[in-house]
């Protein structure tokens, strides 16, 4: 922890060398941010099993716009989809982190140097301004299938957003909010290019045996979402 690093409690967005005066990501005034390591401190990153192979990690209590990252152990390594706000040293060493878009970068770079981890994303996503002061080691262009995890790139909330399958289970973060016995697509990006994306994500996992879907704060049985899914999520709203 070299470089001095403060989270803000309203998002949980890590900003890396500086301490402006607002949160680059939601825009809360400094007095709502604290360290890393009073974040360390204060919160834990909890493990939930989500089957024999995908874990759940959320931070304990909720931080900011709590999201949840996800360990997959795949027999060849250990990767998370999407990273922890909190850095917490204690948890079980991870090999690579990939990322569904630049919104939950999370204490990305603390666990790359702690761990010696790879960190992954798009690189559509990783031009953006708020991922200057993070280190990614293959930003990547194309589809790709690396240790039994396919990672798709839709576009739409973010012009990198991707999904990923791995086996049986479906990591969607936050393309769609589940909403009452419904969903909905994220409003924030451009309202064609998401539900294109959503036609892509439709193509993409028909035929394909699946059980479960993991979003950015909820784990659902797959044909209960896939119900959702058809019904035709409307653009917007959380």
């Amino acid at each position: 922890m070299e470089k001095e690093q403060y989270v803000c409690l309203v998002c949980g967005f890590n900003m890396v060398g500086f301490h402006p005066d607002t949160c680059p990501f939601c825009g809360a005034r400094k007095e709502r941010f604290f360290t890393s390591e009073e974040c360390s401190a204060r919160y834990q990153v909890v493990a939930t099993p989500v089957n024999e192979k995908v874990t759940r990690l959320n931070s304990q209590p909720a931080l900011g716009f709590e999201h949840a990252a996800y360990r997959i152990e795949t027999g060849d390594s250990a990767c998370w989809i999407d990273c922890p706000s909190s850095f917490n040293a204690s948890l079980p060493r991870v090999d690579m982190i990939l990322f569904t878009h630049h919104h939950f970068l999370g204490a990305s770079n603390l666990y790359r140097e702690h761990f010696a981890a790879k960190v992954i994303i798009h690189q559509a996503d990783s031009r953006h301004e708020i991922c200057r002061p993070f280190t990614f080691d293959d930003p990547f262009a194309q589809d790709f299938t690396l240790d039994g995890i396919e990672a798709f790139h839709v576009d739409g909330h973010t012009p990198g957003f991707t999904f990923y399958i791995f086996e049986e289970t479906v990591f969607i973060c936050d393309y769609v909010f589940l909403d009452g016995n419904g969903m909905k697509l994220n409003p924030f990006g451009p309202a064609d290019r998401t539900m294109e994306g959503s036609r892509r994500i439709r193509e993409l996992l028909d035929g394909r045996k699946l059980t479960t879907v993991c979003g950015y704060n909820y784990v659902i049985d797959y044909l209960e979402w896939r119900r959702r899914f058809e019904a035709g999520p409307p653009f917007g709203g959380f």
